[in-house]
C-alpha cells in the first residue's frame, strides 16, 4: 500500500464510524482561550526547562477578525498518521466440564507470547480445582499453551484464567524497508504443503492466473489478496472458523467458507508460488471503528476469527485480513460501488485493525502429553480424557466463556 493510499484510508476511517459528537466539534469557529492541560509526570518534567523565565504573554484575536479555515483531506494533503496508542485488556476465561469419567487434560491456546509492535503478552494467573496446571511454549509452532490436569473422582472440573493484553493498530507502510530478515527456517516451514494446504495442481494454476505477469513478490501477494477477494464469499453457517482443504475447494467451485478456510486459500497460493505465507489464528476481545460485524463484545467464545501475513524481503511480514472484507460485505450489505467497500479492501491489505488477539500461527499442531493426532489449527480450549479427546465445540460436554475488559482507563 503506497503511503499516500494509507493515509487516506486513515483518514477515511471516520466515515464507517461517525457520530453527532464529531460533526458537533467541526462545526465551531469561535476563537478561544485554551485552557491548561491537566497536568501530568511528562508535563512536569518538561516544565522545569522553564523554572525561572517570564510567562509568554499571548494576544487575543477578536473572533471578527479571525478567518475561517476550510479543511483540507485528500491523497496528497493530509495529516501525519497517529501516534501509537496502545490498548490493555483482561481475558478471562472460565471452563467447566461435564460428563467426566477419569482423568481429563485441558490444553487452551494464549496469546501470542513475543512482544510485536501491535501485541504484548502481560502475564497470565490461573484458578481452578485441578490436581496440575502451567504454561509451555512450543518453540517450533511458537505458541505458548496453558494445560491443566484433574485426577480420576473430581466432580464438576473447572478453570478460571485471566490474560492481560496490550494491542494496537498494525500498519504496513510500502515507504520503509528495512524489516529484519526473518530466520530460515521459519520462512522454510511456511512454504510447506499440509493436509490443509496442498501446493500443486489446481492451487497453482489458480496462483499463476491470479498474479499473471506481475513479477514482485509484493505486488503478487497484493494480486493474490485481491483475487481470494474477488472470488470467494463468507459463509456464516459453516462450524467454527472453517477447516477446508483449499484444493476441494477449488475444484469444486464453491469458493465459500469462514475465516481459516478464506485465510488458509490465500496462503495457500502464496505458498504455492514461492511466497511464505502463513494463517494466524486468534479471538475479538473489542468493538470495531470500521463495522460493527467485525468487532465483538460479551461473551467471546465464538469469536475466534483467522487472519493470514506473507512474508516478502525488506518488508518482513505483511498482514492482511481477506475474511473481514467478504464478512463486511455479507453482514453490512455492501454493494460492489459502495465507496466503502473500496476503502475497506484497499486498507485489509497491509493492516490489522487490533481489537483482536492473535494466538499462534501453527498449522499439524502437536498437543504437548496428548495421545491423539495432531490438529490443523489450535485455536480452541483442547480436552482428552481416557475416552479419547472432547469436540471443542460441543457445549454439552465444555461449558466455555470468554470477556474481555479494557483496565486502561
Amino acid at each position: 500500500m503506497k503511503r499516500r493510499d494509507f493515509l487516506a484510508a486513515t483518514a477515511i476511517l471516520s466515515l464507517f464510524a461517525t457520530s453527532p459528537a464529531n460533526a458537533a466539534k467541526k462545526t465551531t469557529t469561535k476563537t478561544t482561550v485554551k485552557k491548561p492541560a491537566p497536568k501530568s509526570s511528562a508535563r512536569r518534567t518538561a516544565s522545569t526547562k522553564n523554572v525561572g523565565k517570564k510567562p509568554t504573554v499571548r494576544e487575543v484575536v477578536p473572533a471578527s477578525q479571525v478567518e475561517p479555515q476550510a479543511e483540507t483531506r485528500n491523497v496528497i494533503s493530509l495529516p501525519d498518521e497517529p501516534l501509537a496508542k496502545w490498548r490493555t485488556y483482561d481475558i478471562r476465561s472460565t471452563i467447566n466440564l461435564n460428563r467426566v469419567s477419569g482423568k481429563a487434560r485441558l490444553w487452551l491456546p494464549l496469546a501470542q507470547y513475543k512482544d510485536t509492535f501491535w501485541e504484548r503478552s502481560l502475564g497470565h494467573n490461573w484458578q481452578g480445582n485441578f490436581e496440575s496446571a502451567g504454561i509451555y511454549r512450543d518453540p517450533v509452532a511458537e505458541m505458548e499453551v496453558f494445560y491443566a490436569d484433574w485426577a480420576e473422582g473430581v466432580d464438576n472440573p473447572q478453570l478460571q484464567i485471566v490474560s492481560q493484553v496490550a494491542t494496537q493498530d498494525r500498519h504496513f507502510d510500502i515507504t520503509r524497508r528495512g524489516a529484519i530478515a526473518e530466520r530460515t527456517e521459519v520462512l522454510r516451514r511456511c512454504l510447506q504443503s499440509t493436509d490443509l494446504i496442498p501446493l500443486d495442481g489446481i492451487v497453482r494454476r489458480t496462483a499463476e492466473r491470479a498474479i499473471g505477469r506481475v513479477k514482485d513478490p509484493l505486488a503478487q501477494g497484493k494480486a493474490i489478496y485481491e483475487w481470494v477477494v474477488e472470488n470467494t464469499s463468507y459463509d456464516p453457517l459453516i462450524k467454527g472458523v472453517g477447516n477446508s482443504n483449499i484444493a476441494s475447494m477449488l475444484e469444486s467451485g464453491y469458493l465459500n467458507g469462514k475465516s481459516a478456510d478464506i485465510a488458509l486459500l490465500f496462503v495457500g497460493l502464496c505458498r504455492s508460488l514461492g511466497i511464505p505465507a502463513r494463517p494466524v489464528y486468534g479471538l475479538r476481545i473489542d468493538s470495531s471503528r470500521l463495522f460493527g460485524s467485525l468487532g465483538a463484545i460479551g461473551n467471546l467464545s465464538t469469536e475466534q476469527h483467522c487472519r493470514a501475513e506473507f512474508y516478502t524481503p525488506g518488508y518482513g511480514w505483511i498482514p492482511v485480513d481477506p475474511a473481514d472484507v467478504l464478512k463486511a460485505i455479507r453482514e453490512e450489505r455492501l454493494g460492489s460501488g459502495d465507496p466503502k467497500l473500496n476503502v475497506l479492501k484497499k486498507l485489509l491489505f497491509g493492516f490489522w485493525e487490533m481489537n483482536w488477539i492473535s494466538f499462534n500461527a501453527a498449522q499439524d499442531a502437536n498437543l504437548r502429553g496428548s495421545s491423539g493426532k495432531l490438529l490443523p489449527f489450535l485455536v480452541y480450549p483442547e480436552v482428552e480424557t481416557k475416552d479419547g479427546r472432547f469436540d471443542s465445540l460441543d457445549s454439552n460436554r465444555l461449558s466455555y466463556t470468554v470477556t474481555a475488559s479494557r483496565i486502561d482507563g
